[in-house]
C-alpha cells in the first residue's frame, strides 16, 4: 500500500482474527509475480505464459493483437475431430489459470472452454489464437492501483443469443474497487433467454451476486464505503426494470432475477445505471471484439504491460524456456 501506517493498521487488524506473519514486500504468490511501478502494483504471470508457449512450440509463432477472431463463431460442428484432445484440454486448462490474472483473455477462454469434450481442428485453431496473442502480450499483467475511494462500481453486459448451437447467451461484469479491477466473469448463461432484455437482466442478477459477496468480504476486512455501489448496464429494458417494479406478461419469466435485483435496490445496496453501449467495459467479456475496440477496453480492464525498465532480457527468457524441461500440465465512472 502506498500508506505504511494503512498497512500496519490492517496486519494488527488481522492479526486479531489470524495467525499472521509478515513476510515483507510481496513478490510472488501462488506462481503470481507481484511488480512494483510506478502505477500501482502489477500482478504478472509472464514465466507461466513463458513455459506453456514453450510446451506448445508457440514460443516464436506469429503473435496476434487480439484472442479471438470477429469472423466467424464457434460450433460444435466446426471442423474435423481433433487428434489429440489431451493435449487440448490440457493447454485450455492451462489458460483457465493464466485467466486470474488476465481478463482480457476471459471470454476466448470462456468459449474454447465450451468444447473440451469433443474439440475439433477449429477449435484448436481458436486455442492456438489465443496462445499467438499471449506471444503478443507476455509482459502484460493486471495493474492493481492505489486508490483513497472504496467505491465499488461494477459493469454488467450480454450477449444475446450469442451462441449458434442453442442460442444461449454470453454474460459477462466486471467489479471496481476504486480504480482497480478485482473480479471479473465471463460465462455461458444456462437458460435460453428470450429477449435481450432478459439475457441482460440475468447479466444484472449474476453481477448482483457478486457484489454483495465482495461487499461482505470488505466489510469482514473492515473496509466500508459511504456510497452506494453502482452498477452499470447498456440495455434501457433491464436498467427501467430494475427500478420500476412493474410486471406484466414480456416479463414476468425473469420474476426472481427480477425480484432479487430490485429488492438490493429498493434496500440501496447498489444503485443501477444506463449508460452508452461504447462505455460498457463488459462487453471485451461477452464477446469478441475488432482490434482498436478490444485494445481500448484491455486498457480499462486494467491489464497493462509491464514497463520497459523493469521487463529485463526478454530474449534470454525465451530462450531459458526453451531449454527447460517440459512442465507439467496444469471515479468518471469509475
Amino acid at each position: 500500500g502506498s500508506s505504511q501506517a494503512a498497512v500496519t493498521s490492517l496486519i494488527k487488524f488481522l492479526n486479531v482474527e489470524f495467525a499472521v506473519k509478515d513476510l515483507g514486500p510481496l513478490h510472488f504468490f501462488l506462481g503470481i509475480e507481484a511488480v512494483t511501478t510506478p502505477d500501482g502494483l502489477l500482478l504478472s504471470q509472464k514465466r507461466y505464459v513463458t513455459d506453456l508457449l514453450s510446451r506448445t512450440n508457440m514460443l516464436h509463432a506469429k503473435a496476434m493483437p487480439s484472442p479471438m477472431s470477429t469472423s466467424s463463431q464457434l460450433s460444435l460442428f466446426d471442423g474435423a475431430n481433433f487428434s489429440d484432445p489431451s493435449l487440448y484440454r490440457s493447454v485450455v486448462g492451462a489458460l483457465q489459470y493464466l485467466s486470474l490474472t488476465r481478463p482480457d483473455i476471459a471470454f476466448s477462454v470462456n468459449k474454447v472452454c465450451q468444447f473440451m469434450h469433443k474439440p475439433t481442428d477449429k477449435h484448436w485453431s481458436a486455442v492456438k489464437r489465443i496462445l499467438r496473442y499471449l506471444r503478443e502480450t507476455t509482459d502484460f499483467g493486471l495493474l492493481l492501483r492505489p486508490s483513497p475511494s472504496f467505491q465499488l462500481s461494477v459493469f454488467s453486459d450480454a450477449d444475446w443469443a450469442g451462441s449458434p448451437d442453442d442460442r444461449k447467451s454470453t454474460g459477462g461484469y466486471c467489479v471496481f474497487l476504486g480504480q482497480s479491477l478485482i473480479s471479473w466473469s465471463s460465462k455461458k448463461q444456462p437458460t435460453v433467454a428470450r429477449s435481450s432484455t432478459e439475457s441482460e437482466y440475468k447479466a444484472l442478477a449474476n453481477a448482483t451476486s457478486e457484489l454483495l459477496w465482495i461487499k461482505s468480504l470488505l466489510h469482514e476486512l473492515g473496509i466500508f464505503s459511504t456510497k452506494c455501489p453502482r452498477l452499470w448496464c447498456d440495455n434501457l429494458g433491464a436498467t427501467f426494470l430494475s427500478a420500476n417494479p412493474v410486471l406484466h406478461a414480456r416479463t414476468k419469466h425473469v420474476e426472481i432475477d427480477y425480484h432479487f435485483v430490485r429488492e438490493q435496490v429498493q434496500k440501496r445496496a447498489l444503485d443501477v445505471q444506463f449508460l452508452p453501449s461504447e462505455s460498457q467495459i463488459a462487453d471485451a467479456l461477452t464477446k469478441a471484439l475488432p482490434t482498436a475496440r478490444f485494445q481500448a477496453l484491455r486498457t480499462k480492464l486494467c491489464v497493462q504491460p509491464l514497463p520497459l525498465n523493469l521487463r529485463g532480457d526478454n530474449k534470454a527468457t525465451m530462450d531459458s524456456a526453451t531449454d527447460m524441461p517440459r512442465p507439467p500440465a496444469p471515479d468518471q465512472l469509475l
